[in-house]
């Protein structure tokens, strides 16, 4: 229930209304859109929601869904159902071509697993809709492709046709003899032909020769220099031509009379296929206003609640649109807690335009609308939404503005509930302001004591104060700044606003002397007072701000903290895993020694300790242990080993001795044209394995080069937050970005950032999803990466995962 009656144009729906049936491709659609209401049924509303939100999905990813030939026959219909009626042969052709569209969205929304379809409500539409084959078979024997009937359409039809091209054939043979030998004879201009005057041949005369020529003058010309003579020799023929063509008339007639008895028994089951087709073409025209506003299915609850995020006016956002302006959004919460919002602030400082949101938003969400907002929003259902917005002065019942205000109050307070959403603008207005601001307190209490909702503008103080004072009811204002002195447009719940009156008589030049006595009749503690609701709206705003920041930089904490941790994780994971391969390095070497020393002895043994011998096996022995000493050596202090050669003073080395000398592994590098350093692990063949901070990239040798030590101290200050910021970057990067609903250049941009970010984090592979739709996009995109040196190989996906609307890249 709504009130008062002129609900939707007060909240301006009916604009909204005439958006959607611009969409609309039939006189279907645009009779759904008009018959278009409120529903306060939770199921009703999900599921035109859902509806309609699956429709905007076929219309984002889809190109083969049918939108052609959306003609309403239903008239016709209605008339079939008379015995010897017949079927035009224009509306004959707009069935057939209808049914056949009938019949492809019926197929379209089956394609898929019955017990897991794509679009599951609009799929529930098409169960009691029956299509139609045969019938389409039967119409394509009596019509052509471009909707003439065939000449095979009936014997007799085939035979009259025949007879016609036979007669007109020989009427225009004897005219044409006769108008050569009037053209011989000077009766008849060279350049005339044969013309058709009231549906029989005839030749066009010059006047002064009508009698030269036996036969009947049927017209003339407006400037009456040519007569139409239909020779005698070819009266009889045309005679024939006009009965033929009564006679082809009456067959057609025929064949379309048999139609309509053919097609009277299925005249039900048409009437429900083409409400399914005014259905679909109704949501389809939902779907596209919906991505004209940036329109989402918000979370909807089964309860009086509102808790939106970032809301739009749809109208106004269109509007600011063509101007290339952007709406401020608006954030409200209305639960059980705070059901009654008061509003105030500056005049023109928004408060009308957020009622009006509130207003619209929770409106056309119960018409089964999708509205602009986030999606972290959620909205509830209310039965009722009473709205008291404008003038309603009446000189016919003797209202005037105030009076008209008052009955709006005593329908609501005998009708609102716990499920009444109540908007009142200028609560109070219209009258002595004493009077008026106690009763608008008197009425506020008794919606309070109902439990309803609201949202309610004011410049009234006691009713600011009774929402401080009382549960159910809580503060609002419209921010403004003083320093600009121009409003924000931006609603704040938590604390009433002020008007802002001294500040914007001064910005509009009042005589001072007027301001200040003003503030003197008001009084100091009223001036005073609305100070105190400006410095509380400053401050507010100032701690807000510090609050966001310090929420933002904990956030970077954590991140930050998480990564070390990993870091470190990984670091101890390594060390582990280096010190059990060394252990079982170091076991096996000590097994080769005992292995040695056994066989050393043994040697010595055999040969009886002969000197010669003796000398031999202890010199492979000591051989042996300088092995195992230097392995050792490798092992136990290559951490000091290390530290002697960096800190060893070195010759100078020239830049073009440094290129020839050969990388190897251990050298600081960097990619040509690069500037960030690695080190070098292992060489395999012409590629190196490269450390670039703690990401590890296989990199061929010919794009290395070496980093002298002078250039190695200049960069390894900026090398050492480079490598933090790559770790950090790789951990947040996402292989896949999506691009649909930007434009050509927008999506461009973002694949360009996209692709560069993936190289050089060396990603294997990347995806890009930019829908289907017209395949500009796609073609754009991948032209691009065509110029793109690191990009091996691009193409669709697989066809299970997004098929064409997808391009998935390979990088070198």
């Amino acid at each position: 229930m709504t009130y008062p009656e002129n609900f939707e144009q007060k909240i301006e729906f009916q604009k909204i209304r005439h958006y959607i049936i611009d969409q609309c491709l039939s006189t279907l659609g645009k009779e759904r859109t008009e018959n278009m209401s409120f529903s306060s049924s939770f199921d009703e509303i999900q599921r035109w929601l859902t509806q309609t939100e699956e429709f905007v999905r076929i219309l984002q990813e889809e190109d083969a869904f049918p939108s052609d030939n959306f003609f309403d026959v239903r008239p016709m219909l209605k008339r079939m159902r008379i015995e010897g009626s017949w079927i035009e042969q224009q509306t004959l052709f707009e069935l057939r071509r209808s049914l056949q569209t009938i019949h492809a969205i019926v197929a379209f929304l089956r394609r898929d697993d019955e017990k897991a379809p794509r679009y599951p409500e609009l799929r529930a539409l098409t169960e009691n809709v029956v299509v139609y084959p045969d019938m389409i078979k039967k119409i394509d024997g009596i019509l052509d492709a471009f909707g003439q009937i065939r000449d095979n359409a009936s014997k007799e039809l085939a035979d009259i046709r025949r007879q016609l091209t036979s007669t007109m054939g020989s009427i225009s043979k004897t005219l044409n003899a006769i108008l050569r030998n009037a053209q011989s004879e000077g009766l008849v201009e060279k350049d005339v032909s044969p013309s058709m005057r009231d549906g029989r041949l005839v030749i066009p005369v010059n006047p002064a020769f009508k009698r030269k020529i036996k036969g009947i003058v049927h017209d003339e010309s407006a400037s009456g220099k040519t007569v139409y003579i239909e020779p005698s020799e070819v009266v009889e023929a045309n005679n024939r031509i006009r009965e033929l063509e009564s006679e082809e008339r009456r067959e057609i007639i025929r064949i379309l009379t048999e139609f309509a008895n053919y097609l009277r028994p299925f005249l039900p089951d048409l009437s429900v296929s083409y409400d399914f087709l005014a259905e679909i073409d109704f949501i389809r025209a939902k779907a596209r206003f919906a991505l004209q506003i940036n329109a989402i299915k918000p979370p909807l609850e089964n309860r009086p609640l509102m808790d939106w995020v970032q809301a739009v006016h749809p109208l106004l956002y269109l509007s600011f649109q063509k101007q290339n302006r952007k709406v401020v959004p608006l954030d409200i919460t209305l639960d059980e807690t705070n059901r009654i919002l008061i509003i105030s602030g500056p005049n023109a400082g928004g408060k009308s335009v957020c009622l009006k949101t509130a207003g619209l938003l929770q409106y056309m969400v119960q018409c089964g609308l999708l509205i602009p907002l986030k999606e972290n929003s959620q909205v509830g259902i209310f039965r009722d939404i009473f709205i008291d917005i404008g003038d309603e002065q009446s000189i016919e019942n003797d209202l005037s503005t105030y009076s008209s205000h008052l009955n709006n109050m005593k329908f609501f307070l005998k009708n609102c509930n716990e499920q009444s959403l109540l908007l009142i603008d200028e609560f109070g207005s219209g009258t002595e302001p004493q009077i008026g601001a106690a009763i608008a307190q008197s009425l506020l209490h008794r919606f309070n004591e109902r439990k309803a909702f609201g949202v309610i503008t004011t410049h009234y103080q006691n009713l600011k104060h009774y929402a401080n004072e009382h549960e159910g009811v809580i503060n609002g204002a419209m921010l403004y700044d003083r320093h600009e002195m121009q409003p924000l447009f931006q609603l704040s719940i938590g604390n009433p606003g002020s008007s802002f009156a001294v500040e914007i008589a001064r910005k509009i030049g009042l005589p001072e002397e007027v301001i200040a006595e003003a503030s003197e009749i008001v009084g100091s503690d009223y001036i005073n007072m609305d100070k105190y609701l400006q410095d509380i709206s400053r401050d507010k705003r100032y701690w807000e701000r510090k609050r966001d920041e310090i929420r933002r930089e904990r956030k970077r904490m954590e991140e930050l903290s998480e990564k070390y941790q990993s870091s470190l994780d990984e670091i101890n994971t390594q060390k582990k895993l280096i010190l059990a391969q060394a252990k079982e390095e170091a076991e096996k070497l000590l097994s080769e020694t005992n292995v040695k020393i056994e066989q050393t002895i043994r040697q010595i043994r055999e040969t009886q300790a002969e000197k010669e011998k003796t000398k031999q096996a202890r010199q492979t022995l000591n051989e042996f242990k300088e092995k195992v000493a230097a392995s050792d050596l490798n092992h136990a202090d290559v951490s000091k080993m290390d530290k002697k050669v960096l800190h060893r003073p070195k010759k100078p080395v020239r830049a073009a001795e440094l290129a020839s000398i050969p990388l190897a592994t251990g050298d600081v590098v960097r990619m040509k044209g690069q500037t960030t350093l690695g080190e070098i692990l292992e060489i395999n063949d012409k590629k190196a394995v490269v450390a670039f901070g703690m990401i590890k990239s296989s990199v061929g040798l010919e794009k290395l080069e070496r980093v002298s030590n002078n250039q190695l101290k200049k960069e390894q200050k900026k090398s050492s937050n480079t490598r933090d910021l790559m770790y950090e970057k790789k951990l947040n990067f996402k292989p896949d970005i999506d691009v649909r609903g930007m434009r050509g250049d927008e999506a461009l941009q973002a694949v360009m950032y996209f692709i560069d970010d993936a190289i050089q984090l060396n990603i294997s592979r990347v995806r890009i999803l930019h829908g289907t739709g017209t395949g500009a996009l796609r073609q754009i995109i991948r032209d691009y990466l065509r110029t793109v040196n690191g990009v091996a190989r691009f193409g669709d996906e697989h066809v299970q995962f997004g098929g064409s609307g997808i391009t998935v890249v390979d990088l070198i």
